[in-house]
């Protein structure tokens, strides 16, 4: 398994954006992107990971990299700042071009010197973003950074757009080419979303795959906040896998930072074919663990469930816990289940057939006939129960769409619940669906039969009055 560099030939150039904390940077990328797709707060360090994103400016292409603050004084120390600073260089050593944001308002600042004196150094092209020039007013500030020794300021308000235009066309200018005669495939990687609680160990697999320190992790939860993003080379394949941040409780319920940071992991397994839902096996199964399953389930998005750290868990909380499974995740027997340490790498490898299974039933279609012909012997054997004194028949059954499957019944009338648990489970014996939601919907149609003596009774009351 290998990282795949994040430009190559033929992909995109690839922007850094860069700058000591709380100068905005992730401001400046949503105008860039023309949505609020960055996390942004009031308090500095909100962004911690490099995190790209896919931008256009006069029809050419180009990968915007988001970065958190760096800080030169952290760099050297074991803590988290030092680690997001980290993170920031290798986005520098990757980019075909930096992007280096200061605050106008605030002038040089020692910090700013030193990430300066690093990009020199770099001999990447740079581009240097004086924000916070929210008018005529505020130009001169914008004068000063002429001494970080970068070539020319451009005076930006993030906040309010002011300048933006100018400033990407000065990036235009420093990117490279991108050659005509190479293009990404029409569908390009497979695109799989790892998703779960805080602390579950999403960042620490997405590291293992990678192969290098990717994401930050931490012991505490909630570290990755933005969704990051990665190709990956994994059984002669390239994945796209997409860490997000850890699902703390619903959307409506969360505030600030992690209120925007769930709206993100939401969005990121919208984009997504399959989810991977890391469980944390050395822990009971908690609420919000079944909260998630049926989030990836009502998004229609092929299921895996891999639980994590199981080089801790004894043989008592195994046997324990496959009852949890049989009991609370009765809505998800089919998905595959992978037992892993993303710490240790054991049984990783085990992932990617996982994931394939998992999108072939995405993707089964079944044909009609052997759809009909399985429904009238399944129908034959167990009839749908009546209501109200009327029992419904099943005319026919199609599926119209993949990906996640669909069937349609067309009936007589309303079917329970139960029953269509029941043909839906008959369905998956027979056809397999493994690792994917099925949609099973009804179409009522009224016997011929009956409709037509509904007519005749009404033509012969109409002739009455």
């Amino acid at each position: 398994m290998s990282a795949l560099p994040a430009a190559g030939v033929g992909e995109p150039p690839v922007v850094a954006v860069v700058g000591r904390p709380n100068v905005g940077k992730s401001t400046l990328v949503n105008r860039i992107l023309g949505s609020r797709l960055a996390v942004v707060a009031d308090v500095p360090g909100v962004t911690r990971d490099r995190v790209a994103y896919d931008a256009t400016w006069r029809g050419r292409a180009f990968t915007l990299v988001d970065t958190g603050g760096w800080d030169p004084a952290a760099e050297g120390a074991p803590d988290l700042a030092a680690r997001v600073t980290a993170q920031a260089r290798a986005a520098v050593e990757a980019a075909d071009a930096v992007l280096f944001v200061a605050d106008a308002a605030v002038g040089v600042t020692d910090a700013d010197a030193a990430v300066a004196a690093v990009l020199r150094r770099s001999r990447k092209p740079v581009v240097v973003a004086a924000n916070k020039v929210d008018g005529m007013a505020a130009e001169p500030g914008a004068h000063a950074l002429w001494a970080l020794g970068l070539g020319e300021p451009h005076p930006v308000s993030a906040l309010h757009g002011r300048g933006s235009g100018d400033l990407l066309d000065a990036v235009l200018e420093v990117l490279p080419a991108v050659p005509e005669d190479t293009e990404a495939g029409p569908a390009g990687p497979r695109r799989v979303a790892l998703i779960g609680r805080p602390n579950v160990g999403k960042s620490s697999l997405l590291n293992t795959l990678a192969g290098q320190e990717r994401v930050l992790v931490d012991s505490r939860g909630g570290t990755t906040r933005d969704p990051v993003d990665e190709l990956i080379e994994l059984g002669g394949v390239t994945w796209r896998f997409v860490d997000t941040a850890g699902i703390r409780r619903r959307v409506r319920e969360a505030q600030g930072a992690d209120y925007f940071a769930a709206l993100r992991t939401e969005r990121a397994l919208e984009r997504a074919e399959v989810a991977v839902v890391l469980v944390d096996a050395s822990e009971p199964l908690a609420e919000q663990d079944l909260r998630i399953v049926s989030m990836v389930i009502e998004a229609g998005r092929a299921l895996v469930i891999a639980y994590n750290k199981w080089d801790l868990v004894d043989e008592d909380r195994r046997a324990g816990l496959d009852r949890e499974i049989d009991r609370q995740l009765h809505t998800a027997r089919w998905a595959p289940r992978v037992n892993l340490s993303a710490a240790t790498g054991w049984h990783v490898d085990r992932l990617v057939p996982a994931l394939r299974t998992a999108l072939a039933g995405w993707e089964e279609r079944v044909a009609t006939g052997r759809l009909n012909a399985w429904l009238s012997a399944t129908v034959a054997a167990t009839p749908p129960p009546s209501r109200g004194g009327r029992q419904p028949k099943i005319l026919f059954a199609t599926q119209p769409g993949v990906r996640p499957p669909r069937v349609v019944l067309f009936t007589t009338g309303f079917l329970t619940a139960g029953y269509r648990r029941f043909l839906e489970r008959k369905l998956r014996e027979e056809f397999g669906f493994d690792g994917t939601p099925v949609q099973l919907a009804m179409r009522l149609r009224e016997r011929r039969a009956e409709a037509g003596g509904r007519g005749a009774r009404g033509a012969r009351q109409g002739s009455r009055r």
